[in-house]
């Protein structure tokens, strides 16, 4: 797991429009909150996104970009972002790639076999890539204002 004051890894990941995104693209532009989340649809995940994407234009007035990223792949992304009107990026880790890069990525017991699941965490990365917040164990009730709150910590 990373640790809060380490740079974040550099990633590239499509999105639900399937063009890439290079997170060296926002370096020294904008904060980042980064949340990963199980998948697409689900009513916690569903709740998530939602209030994210309710709260964007408040994060952009900070200068902060909000991302989410599951394994679902570009079309499962699409169709969620259209079916529940979300305005935030989402970008597909269909290998867990980052989703391993950022120590999300767990095992757990079920019906008798250890099954490999990606942890609902949340990251928030200054301008620079530097981690200065990390939320694991989310509860996606509040979660965005919550996040807002640190993000208001870091200035513009």
């Amino acid at each position: 797991m990373l640790h809060e004051g380490q740079p974040a890894p550099h990633f590239s990941l499509p999105d639900a429009d399937m063009e890439m995104f290079d997170s060296a693209s926002l370096l020294g532009k904008q904060h980042v909150v980064l949340f990963f989340y199980p998948k697409d649809g689900t009513p916690y995940c569903t709740l998530e996104a939602i209030d994210f994407s309710d709260h964007e234009s408040e994060f952009n007035r900070h200068d902060c970009a909000v991302i989410g990223i599951s394994r679902d792949d570009c079309l499962s992304h699409a169709d969620f972002r259209d079916k529940h009107g979300l305005s935030i990026r989402l970008l597909s880790d269909e290998d867990a790639e980052v989703c391993h890069k950022f120590g999300v990525m767990h095992y757990r017991e079920h019906e008798g076999h250890k099954k490999l699941f990606l942890a609902r965490a949340t990251f928030v990365i200054d301008k620079q890539g530097i981690i200065r917040h990390i939320v694991s164990d989310v509860k996606p009730k509040g979660h965005a204002a919550e996040i807002f709150q640190l993000v208001k910590r870091l200035g513009k």
